[in-house]
């Protein structure tokens, strides 16, 4: 490691150290933690005892724990069983079944005492015990020498529903790599694997009553029977269920090859290899539709004994319906008025072949119906509102919107997000003058942010105050639910606000120009040029406090409504998942793409609430996830490090790690919106750029920064100044470097080029910051131009390292 980079990781430590000297390397965190001073040291051998019934599973608990301490630490640790009395290691469990298949009944509390002369590990369940197995794991470490805390941990999950999605259809991925996924799933204490099985590129199940499913519409790469009872066995093993999900009546492309007659369409059909969202749909007034229904519900029911199966039911596209005289006849002959009440038809008719199998149903948004049954669950990919509205209407919900792993985003933006959706944003008071009447005023802004794909972001936002300050700043995005937002900065002129979105972090920066506006929204890194007008029925609030606050809400731009949920709604609320689509992530990528960000999800669906200190999660973070590494045999690191040496070729690896430290991989969908615009969103492009060798947030960056906030508080402190130097200094000298593999990759030049420009001028301002606090206007304007170009998207890429180069120069005053 460079000395600068090591420099700065002992720096970020102490930056930290106050924040973790209470938490333990763990991650998800416990609910209850309870220290002690005194450490317990493990010798070469383990005695250990079993307190209750012995199964198959137990014995498989046991040998799991020698073979990871084995993985972990190097050390080979022989365990050796004994009675009660005499054991060091001691496992108490009531129920040593396997997880049920059904979810209520689950417990996964455990209790794990450790004490200057023995473990304790006590679970009403089997699953429970493994859960604390795995808390033991994260405690043994890494090291040869083990030493464990004194500790006493009461834990149970916050959500009984912590799932993980990995889309199988975009992009096949092999047996082997999907069990790894699940040894680390169960690491980090998941407990559904939502196996994404179908869409329109791909049907990967293997089906003996419609064969010609996995013979035509899977270019051969498909998971046979055998295979899934594989898996779904190897998960259970692990305290996780398999979630099937068949996608109906959309997403069909691929049915259609095989079976074009169930379709709404007449075709030809062809495999589908393009991303995005697809016509085909199955046809709801065929009654063979509903045999090929029952037939692969039978099959699926068989080989998944989890009480769930997920139907899809998300995005259909109604053109073929619409267009189809048959179905339109069949629609008037229902009494369906239009295609949302064909859809509801569709999944009701759905549902009892469902019942019949003994499977509940489980749907993305769309599948919402008051005609169903309230025990089906709603996946909400829409966000909070989504789950707001399933659950104020009874229906049990999860979230997967802020979970998007498939999109480069940060681990603090899942963090902050929550399955229990916010409250409601509303004026409930208003500043009055002498006389009791409201003296406020309501300025809104109508907005729209055009996307490279897809219909513009649109929506307005408002502000609230008087004269001098702005007590209160919210947005209306088009078709959600009003949020309130952070102002940093407000004039007459300008202002600049932010909030989390279901795109990411986003920041709004935007002038005023008579009832005008124009300015710029940076969605998670990269950023939208926006434009748009002042609303004209802008007003004052006058009169009363009670009819001006009424008055207010009426006023107010028109926004989605959301439910003020009960604690009973509330408790619908199952949990989330995580998703891994596939578009841009392959066999050589998912590693990379899933961790350790997913451990960070894990610890908002299992831990307290209130845990939400972002530094201290980082650091842990860090150290689990080289604990997982190894204990779990993950390949990200090792996925990053062999597609670098790619793109390396013959060269030296140094300049292109190098130049990646300062480099992070567009947030959001820009990427998709990217190869959407320039080349053909599909699966012929490749992902074999310097971009799918970098992981989704640069960590580095984050802790540099952290270090660098912490240096401008005091500039006087050599050593943090000397590793910040040290740190832009090495990519400075990096672009000499650099010129053979440019020569190899012409298309990195512009990246190389802003990249040193960026490297220089941070040097530049850090030696100026040293010694002033001043900065001319001109400095100032020529460095947010660079700022500004380092953020806009280059080979799918943005300089991350322009963050802290505007820190830097926020620090100095303006003249």
């Amino acid at each position: 490691m460079n000395q600068y980079v090591m420099l700065i990781a002992c720096l970020l430590i102490s930056v930290c150290a106050n924040a973790q000297a209470e938490q333990l390397p763990l991650m998800p965190y416990p609910q209850v933690v309870e220290r002690q001073q005194g450490q317990l040291v493990l010798g070469d051998t383990l005695s250990f005892a079993v307190e209750g019934k012995k199964t198959a599973v137990t014995n498989k608990l046991i040998k799991e724990l020698g073979k990871r301490i084995q993985q972990q630490t190097g050390k080979v640790v022989r365990l050796k069983k004994t009675i009660t009395a005499k054991a060091q290691f001691i496992i108490r469990i009531d129920n040593a079944q396997p997880i049920s298949n059904h979810i209520d009944d689950w417990n996964e509390s455990y209790q794990l005492d450790i004490s200057a002369a023995k473990i304790e590990l006590t679970a009403k369940q089997w699953v429970g015990a493994q859960r604390g197995l795995e808390t033991l794991l994260q405690l043994i470490g890494t090291e040869p020498q083990i030493r464990l805390p004194l500790v006493s941990i009461n834990d149970h999950p916050r959500f009984k529903w912590r799932g993980l999605l990995l889309d199988t259809s975009r992009h096949f991925f092999s047996v082997a790599t999907i069990k790894r996924q699940i040894d680390a799933m169960a690491a980090a204490k998941y407990n559904i694997f939502h196996w994404h099985l179908t869409d329109d590129q791909g049907w990967r199940l293997e089906s003996k009553k419609y064969p010609k499913l996995h013979k035509l519409a899977s270019d051969g790469e498909y998971y046979t029977r055998r295979q899934i009872r594989d898996v779904v066995a190897y998960a259970r093993e692990r305290g996780i269920q398999v979630l099937p999900e068949i996608d109906m009546p959309g997403h069909a492309s691929a049915i259609a090859v095989a079976y074009p007659e169930l379709m709404s369409a007449p075709g030809p059909y062809a495999m589908e290899y393009r991303w995005g969202v697809h016509k085909p749909t199955l046809n709801p007034a065929n009654e063979d539709v509903y045999k090929f229904a029952d037939a692969i519900i039978a099959e699926v029911a068989e080989l998944f004994p989890f009480e769930y199966l997920h139907i899809g039911g998300d995005e259909v596209d109604p053109e073929h319906w619409n267009t189809n005289p048959e179905i339109q006849a069949f629609m008037l002959q229902q009494g369906l008025k239009d295609h949302h009440a064909l859809h509801a038809h569709f999944n009701q008719r759905v549902q009892k072949i469902l019942q019949k199998h003994r499977r509940k149903m489980i749907g993305w948004d769309e599948i919402q119906h008051k005609d169903l049954p309230k025990d089906i669950v709603i996946h909400s990919w829409r966000g909070p509102d989504g789950v707001s509205d399933a659950v104020s209407h009874g229906f049990q919900a999860i979230l997967s919107t802020g979970y998007y792993l498939d999109q480069s985003q940060t681990s603090a933006y899942h963090y902050r997000n929550d399955p229990i959706p916010p409250k409601p944003v509303m004026i409930e008071t208003l500043d009055a003058n002498e006389t009791g009447s409201a003296k406020e005023t309501i300025n809104s802004w109508r907005f729209e942010m055009p996307r490279k794909r897809g219909k513009p972001v649109t929506g307005t936002f408002t502000f609230i105050g008087d004269d001098k300050n702005i007590r209160q700043a919210s947005i209306d995005f088009t078709g959600k639910s009003r949020r309130e937002v952070l102002l940093t900065h407000y004039t007459q002129n300008n202002a600049a606000f932010s909030l989390d979105t279901w795109m990411g972090p986003v920041e709004f920066h935007v002038n005023f120009d008579s009832d005008k506006i124009h300015g710029n929204a940076i969605v998670g890194n990269t950023p939208y040029t926006i434009s748009g007008e002042k609303i004209a029925n802008n007003f004052s609030l006058q009169g009363s406090q009670k009819s001006a606050v009424n008055n207010a809400q009426k006023q107010l731009p028109k926004t989605e409504p959301v439910a003020h949920l009960s604690a009973q709604q509330e408790s619908l609320i199952l949990g989330g998942e995580a998703a891994l689509w596939a578009e841009i992530v392959d066999e050589h990528s998912i590693d990379l793409r899933l961790w350790p960000r997913a451990f960070v999800v894990a610890e908002r669906l299992w831990s307290a609430r209130d845990l939400q200190d972002e530094n201290s999660m980082y650091v842990r973070l860090n150290l689990v996830e080289r604990w997982a590494e190894k204990s779990t045999g993950l390949l990200h690191r090792q996925q990053q490090l062999t597609a670098l040496q790619k793109l390396a070729g013959e060269n030296e690896i140094t300049p292109v790690k190098t130049l990646a430290q300062m480099l992070e991989p567009a947030h959001y969908y820009h990427r998709q919106h990217e190869k959407s615009t320039y080349e053909t969103y599909s699966k012929s492009d490749p992902l074999n750029r310097l971009v799918d060798a970098l992981p989704a947030e640069n960590v580095g960056i984050h802790q540099l920064n952290i270090v660098l906030d912490r240096w401008l508080e005091n500039p006087r402190d050599n050593a943090e100044y000397r590793a910040l130097r040290g740190q832009f200094e090495r990519w400075a000298d990096n672009r000499n470097r650099l010129q053979p593999l440019l020569e190899l990759h012409p298309e990195w030049l512009s990246l190389a080029n802003k990249s040193d420009l960026v490297a220089r001028t941070g040097l530049a301002l850090l030696d100026k910051r040293v010694k002033t606090t001043f900065l001319m206007q001109s400095e100032r304007k020529k460095v947010m131009e660079l700022i500004q170009q380092a953020r806009m998207l280059d080979q799918e890429l943005v300089i991350a390292a322009a963050s802290s180069l505007e820190k830097i120069l926020n620090s100095f005053t303006q003249p």
